[in-house]
């Protein structure tokens, strides 16, 4: 089986060309980073998750995470022990604030690390992953006492942290939660209630977890309008800092899965006894407010695992390319097999996984330099323009990055043929592994949705249209070189597509089933188009750089390949985007039982 070895190359290409991480830390606000540590920072990462993370990927996944008789979780051999070591070396804490202990690094460079630790051990990753995102709820509406109770030790990754949304009867209807909080005197609450799907809700990695639990209070209005968060430790924190007293919560069991079997999936139970004691954060009733500020950036990060297991699915395909000899190719001698990288359909296969995971990589590392400058460009209205665009971003990174997670983890299997369906080779877990990401964090369907009835309204869809005229100004820039001309011309070309069916659901916008119909085929579309358009750029980026002429043409080639080859899919989804929703909607039970 392959050994992991990050892409470090085209990491510092987007990020030094590609987002101009430079210019990012050019403000006041990352005044202690260094951008001259970067690279020695990414190279320490991906020897870090190379050596301490990857080697317990495949064993992790054969031994599982499993609860324990007295309600505790292990975690497979040697995780406790690399968590330790990444809680030590300090890589959760690169991207957060120099006050609660962090490195200061813009959140962009965060993501670069996390790509590589997804693509070492993606199941050991989610516990980081889950705590990123309870940090970022508290550190947005959380008071003072709560951010200095916690947020010190949760970004040292010494506390975990999780999201609790689901219940037995609740999944994606968050609306229907029914999990109570009590208030009592002294301004805690009791928390009683079932919570599923929890990562790491219970395990052996750190001291203390910190559950972000949505709950209804006393009276609260029906639906998202009547739902708080709240603060719900493992153990009690003591006013000097110390763990104290067990609080009322409990794993009543793991789940069976799929893929990511190391990582343990909680059904967590909140006052057997005499109910959890929990902190409410902010106010009541805005709890959604709150949770979203953890989903939409772990909506990014979940988009970031489907690169993540693409890449390393990639790398094990292409090593067992070379080695695996089977067939005479186009040209090679009589008599002898050979490398089935040399097969042309196999290449396509190898050359379609490499040009898409660019793609990707370039799509979500923009999102993510987005939410830098949304957040610390001193320019207020720049700021306003990214946060819309990383709003408008989002549901793409996670959608098609997800779904293309998918895809590529399944060619990977094709190339090794039947030896890809053997466990043994270690390729079927990446597939495995990447199925749940269409579902994590809101299924890509509601993705869709999302894109559709919220994203593309944005501005009364001056940032969409916004995003069509620069895919336009690249288009004039790249016929003037001859050897992106190719591109400029399949570019244009599906940028006509996309702003056709664009104008087709504005138009029908009050016809919810005509919308919501073509809503999935549209977010594959659009992604599609700006999967060509970051590769467009790329290749634009490389011409007009210093790097060697090996490297400029291998970024050109393989954005040649995405925008002749693969971008052609834009074209064939228009139908299905403006196609009858009456015809699909009177496909009835009984219908679909004929």
């Amino acid at each position: 089986m392959t050994v992991y070895s990050a892409p470090l190359a085209d990491i510092e290409f987007v990020l030094n060309s590609y987002v101009d991480l430079q210019a990012i830390m050019d403000y006041s606000y990352f005044d202690g980073a260094d951008h001259a540590m970067v690279s020695d920072l990414l190279s320490e990462a991906a020897r870090f998750m190379g050596e301490k993370f990857a080697p317990l990927n495949k064993s992790g996944d054969v031994e599982g995470s499993y609860r324990n008789a007295d309600g505790t979780v292990s975690t497979p051999k040697g995780f406790v022990e690399a968590y330790h070591a990444y809680v030590e070396a300090g890589w959760g804490a690169v991207s957060f604030e120099e006050g609660f202990g962090g490195g200061g690094f813009p959140f962009v460079v965060g993501i670069a690390i996390q790509e590589m630790m997804n693509s070492a051990n993606m199941a050991l990753s989610m516990a980081p992953l889950l705590t990123q995102g309870a940090i970022d709820a508290i550190r947005h509406h959380g008071d003072e006492i709560q951010k200095m109770t916690y947020l010190p030790k949760m970004i040292t990754g010494e506390w975990t942290g999780t999201m609790n949304l689901t219940e037995p009867d609740a999944g994606s209807d968050v609306g229907a939660v029914r999990t109570k909080a009590v208030p009592q005197d002294d301004g805690s609450y009791r928390i009683y209630g079932t919570k599923i799907y929890i990562t790491f809700g219970e395990h052996d990695m750190a001291d203390n977890i910190i559950h972000l639990v949505l709950a209804r209070t006393p009276n609260a209005p029906a639906g998202t309008k009547g739902i708080s968060c709240f603060i719900v430790p493992k153990f009690l924190v003591e006013s000097d800092g110390s763990l104290g007293a067990k609080n009322d919560v409990t794993c009543v069991s793991t789940e069976h899965k799929l893929g990511i079997k190391a990582s343990p999936t909680c059904v967590l139970s909140y006052g057997d006894n005499e109910g959890a004691i929990g902190y409410l954060i902010g106010e009541e009733n805005h709890g959604m407010q709150y949770m979203f500020t953890m989903m939409n950036q772990a909506r990014l990060s979940v988009g970031l695992e489907g690169l993540s297991l693409a890449e390393r699915a990639y790398q094990q395909a292409l090593d067992y390319a070379v080695v695996r000899r089977q067939g005479r190719a186009p040209g090679a001698p009589a008599g002898e097999s050979s490398a089935i990288i040399d097969h042309p359909d196999v290449k396509r296969m190898l050359v379609t996984m490499k040009s898409t995971i660019e793609a990707l990589r370039r799509l979500l590392y923009w999102n993510a330099a987005c939410i830098d400058i949304s957040a610390h460009h001193p320019d207020p209205i720049e700021r306003e323009k990214a946060a819309d665009l990383a709003a408008l971003l989002t549901p793409l990174s996670k959608g098609w990055g997800t779904d293309m997670g998918v895809a590529l983890t399944g060619i990977a299997i094709q190339i090794h043929g039947g030896m890809g369906f053997i466990e043994e080779t270690g390729v079927a877990q990446h597939y495995r592994d990447a199925r749940i990401t269409t579902i994590y964090e809101g299924t890509n369907g509601i993705q869709a949705m999302d894109l559709v009835g919220r994203k593309m309204g944005l501005k009364g869809g001056a940032v969409l249209s916004g995003l069509f005229d620069v895919i336009e100004e690249l288009d004039a820039k790249l016929v003037k070189h001859p050897e992106l001309v190719s591109i400029a011309k399949e570019l244009q070309s599906a940028l006509k597509a996309v702003r056709s069916t664009t104008q087709w659901i504005q138009e029908h916008s009050t016809d919810q089933v005509a919308v919501l119909s073509g809503a999935t085929p549209y977010l594959t579309q659009l992604s599609t188009l700006v999967g060509g358009y970051v590769m467009a750029r790329s290749a634009h980026i490389a011409v007009h750089s210093e790097m060697p002429q090996e490297d400029i043409a291998a970024k050109i080639n393989t954005a040649r390949f995405f925008c002749e080859q693969l971008l052609q899919v834009v074209h064939g989804l228009s139908s299905s985007v403006t196609g009858d929703g009456d015809l699909l909607m009177g496909f009835t039970h009984d219908a679909l039982l004929r």
